[in-house]
């Protein structure tokens, strides 16, 4: 014996209890013909058994269906009776049943609601109620439902088919209305939470039932229209959606994408009410289309229903075919009498209409798993052992471990959780030029498939809302192009943003970028920030204007100094070359050429060995050049102070003497590099902080100490050599030199003075410059200041260049 539960109607008369007497029984209306089409395909399989002679030979299947109205509190009621016998209070006809009460299984309920309230009631006997509609994610609980299998894919893998569908047409901001039941809750919430892990935000979820005030339905239709979202998915129960679709069109609403879950998609019935074409273009998740050889034909056939004695079937017959089996009298005058006889094959209406065909099938497929148990139980080969005592529970495990193919080739079994495979197809509705709607597929999700394969989209056209051929948008902000980010909006959810470009150095190269990544140091961003082009390498070239300029000067010094050694080698002989040690003039101009071609070193891409040689070749050339200078002004001093009478000094600073200071004073610096090569010498360095789009390539100093020792004694050289020259500048003599040194050294003192500011101050390459014109400027100062002049005597006045000329009248005479 097989229980069904249906609602064969879908509402009820209130009633006022008073509690003083017993509540009457519920007065059921608006008949729901649906609920007989479901009850028509379990009769259907329980016919087609029953004539099979390959499963349970020899063994009948009886039912007992009762009506439920819509009502949770009457379906626990009728699970009860069919759990106990109870047949008093819900037995379809006077007749008694010769057979136990107790049924093995039930069938239903449509509703998840429904199956919440009954499953936990009947679940404690071990009765296995197998619903064909039921989609709610929470009946997967088998601590909550251990009875409770179905034949309809769990609402778990629906909502993430439709969070993947909105995913897959790019909408990240859509609205949201459910029933307000397990059915609509439990659906959009996984679908809420599946949403927001692909990125999808929801601008308003809301929800109602059918029995709401109508100011509550309202109130929704005021939302849609004040949004901003075109896209609005639904969890809605068919019944529900009939009543938001009156509201819709009462509004006008169009040109909304509807998404829809698989209780009202591919209902034509749904289709048939929204005369005002607002649905047109939805799309939404079904279950696959099915075919069922001889059902449709059975379904149709209601002749034997007229004959029936009980009350329900009656008023099926009549609403059907709008007739009365007894001659009433009306308002509107006499209706047609019922004859039995009618034909349903020229009518059209909901009970005709077979788009439900594949909840059919899960019917039809219930009845079978409950077969199949039963044939497994009772040894069934060409006959059953009929003396098996039947448990219900064992019946239950059986169901959970059948699998079996249909005579249409569907297999059939459950997961642990009775659920069924998961697999859906995605429809379209496409408006006919006839006015109909036509429920094209146009893909398929299949949730045993890899994540990134589940959604298969077939290569078809599809219509969205308004007839269009376009994917709608339905976005919060427009999608940010390459070489922005996103930046959320304060107090709004994460689709909401703005579009902000990225800094400097950064860049994005997709779209709806969440950062801008920071390119590589030796990168920079391009123009439009969506890439990185490698950083030009910047450091004072031969090529260039500047660098060439100053290797210029640079061969200009090395051979002015050059001409002057060639003239004073010439004019070796005469008294100005001879006066004040010869021999350190011409080490003073091999010095000089030497800091000429030092600034050299600096020009060029910095490398390990020039690094080291620019500053180290720098400072022992200058400190060479100096100490040439300080011997000179000694030796001016001696020569002055050795004329005085009883004087010696000049036997105490000699030639021998000058070299060798010349050298010690030499060798201190040497010392001083070695010291810094030594310790932490110069290299090459790539500065990434000076500049932002460039590299500076650049000599690091290594150990700043060492570099200011080395200028801090070529201060302290040219401070002393100052200072001496300054004393000696008014000793009488008609050529004296010491005026020149002093001048050489103001101008070197100044420009080293003023190198430092500027050369810690000036970015990149500059610094470099800012040196290099140091030296040759200092070079250039001691050249023209001391050697200049002498070459003016030695070429143009020739008549001045003899010793007494150079003594002059102003030559201290002897006591």
């Amino acid at each position: 014996m097989l229980g069904g539960i249906f609602s064969f109607h879908s509402s009820w008369k209130d009633r006022k209890d008073t509690y003083i007497h017993k509540p009457q029984s519920l007065q059921c209306t608006s008949l729901n013909f649906r609920a007989f089409q479901f009850t028509q395909a379990m009769l259907f399989a329980i016919e087609e058994i029953n004539n099979n002679t390959d499963i349970l030979p020899g063994i009948s299947l009886g039912y007992k269906i009762y009506d439920t109205c819509a009502s949770i509190t009457r379906g626990v009621g009728v699970a009860l009776a069919l759990a106990n016998g109870n047949e008093d209070a819900f037995a379809l006809s006077e007749a008694p049943c010769s057979r136990p009460a107790q049924v093995q299984a039930i069938m239903g309920e449509t509703s998840s609601s429904s199956c919440m309230a009954i499953s936990p009631v009947i679940g404690h006997f071990h009765i296995p109620l197998i619903s064909h509609f039921a989609t709610c994610a929470c009946l997967s609980d088998k601590v909550k439902y251990p009875s409770f299998l179905r034949t309809i894919p769990s609402d778990y893998y629906q909502s993430r088919a439709l969070a993947q569908l909105v995913k897959h047409f790019g909408w990240t901001w859509v609205g949201a209305i459910r029933t307000n039941d397990d059915y609509g809750n439990n659906g959009m919430a996984t679908f809420t939470e599946t949403a927001q892990q692909l990125g999808i935000c929801l601008e308003y979820s809301v929800s109602f039932f059918r029995t709401d005030p109508p100011d509550k339905i309202r109130k929704i239709i005021n939302i849609i229209k004040t949004s901003t979202s075109t896209v609005i998915v639904t969890f809605l129960s068919h019944m529900n959606m009939d009543v938001l679709i009156h509201e819709l069109s009462y509004h006008n609403l169009t040109g909304y994408q509807w998404v829809g879950s698989e209780s009202w998609i591919f209902d034509s019935q749904i289709a048939a009410m929204d005369r005002d074409h607002i649905l047109d273009g939805a799309i939404g998740v079904s279950i696959p289309k099915a075919q069922v050889s001889g059902m449709r034909e059975f379904m149709l056939d209601v002749k034997s229903l007229s004959t029936s004695s009980n009350q329900m079937f009656t008023e099926f017959w009549e609403t059907l075919f709008s007739c009365k089996f007894k001659q009433t009298k009306s308002a509107t005058g006499n209706q047609t009498k019922c004859t039995g006889d009618e034909d349903l094959t020229e009518m059209h209406n909901s009970f005709t209409d077979m788009s439900l065909m594949p909840i059919f099938n899960n019917v039809y497929k219930g009845v079978y798993a409950v077969a199949h148990a039963l044939h497994n139980i009772l040894g069934c080969n060409k006959t059953c052992h009929t003396n098996v005592q039947l448990d219900p529970f064992m019946i239950l495990q059986h169901i959970k471990r059948i699998r079996f193919k249909t005579k249409e080739g569907d297999e059939v079994y459950f997961n642990e959780n009775g659920d069924p495979a998961a697999k859906y197809e995605i429809i379209n509705w496409q408006p006919t030029e006839n006015g109909t709607v036509d429920f094209v597929t146009i893909g398929l999700y299949d949730a045993s498939l890899p994540a990134d394969k589940q959604l298969n989209m077939l290569n078809k056209s599809l219509i969205w809302a308004g007839n269009s051929y376009y994917v709608p948008f339905s976005l919060c902000s427009m999608e940010c192009f390459p070489g922005t980010q996103k930046v959320l909006q304060k107090g709004k959810p994460v689709c909401c943003y703005d579009c902000i470009p990225c800094g400097e150095g950064e860049f994005s190269n997709s779209t709806d970028a969440a950062t801008c990544v920071r390119c590589h140091p030796e990168y920079w961003s391009n123009e439009f920030r969506d890439g990185c082009v490698k950083k030009y390498i910047e450091f004072l070239s031969y090529e260039e204007i500047m660098g060439a300029l100053l290797t210029a000067a640079s061969v200009f010094g090395t051979c002015m100094t050059g001409a002057v050694a060639f003239i004073f080698f010439r004019y070796r002989k005469t008294p100005i070359v001879r006066a004040n040690n010869s021999e350190l003039s011409f080490l003073l101009l091999f010095s000089l050429t030497l800091c000429f071609l030092c600034s050299l070193t600096f020009i060029g891409r910095p490398s390990e060995w020039s690094c080291m040689l620019r500053h180290t070749a720098f400072g022992i050339t200058f400190v060479l050049c100096i100490s040439c200078v300080l011997g000179k002004t000694i030796v001016v001093l001696m020569a002055f102070r050795a004329t005085l009478p009883g004087s010696n000094m000049m036997k105490w600073f000699g030639p021998t003497q000058q070299r060798l200071s010349v050298l010690a004073f030499t060798l201190i610096q040497v010392v001083i590099c070695i010291l810094w090569l030594a310790i932490s010498p110069p290299f090459p360095f790539r500065n990434f902080k000076e500049f932002k789009d460039k590299i500076i390539l650049e000599c690091a100093l290594g150990s700043a100490i060492g570099f200011w020792a080395v200028l801090g004694y070529i201060g302290l050289l040219a401070m002393l050599c100052f200072i001496l020259a300054f004393l000696a500048r008014k000793l009488p003599d008609n050529f004296n030199e010491a005026k020149f040194i002093t001048f050489s050294m103001l101008i070197f003192c100044a420009v080293w003075v003023t190198f430092i500011p500027a050369y810690v101050s000036s970015p990149g390459k500059f610094s470099v410059a800012v040196e290099i014109f140091a030296i040759l400027a200092s070079s250039f100062g001691l050249l023209i200041c001391i050697f200049i002049p002498k070459c003016y005597i030695i070429l143009l006045k020739p008549e001045k260049n003899t010793k007494k000329n150079m003594m002059g009248k102003g030559a201290p005479k002897a006591l």
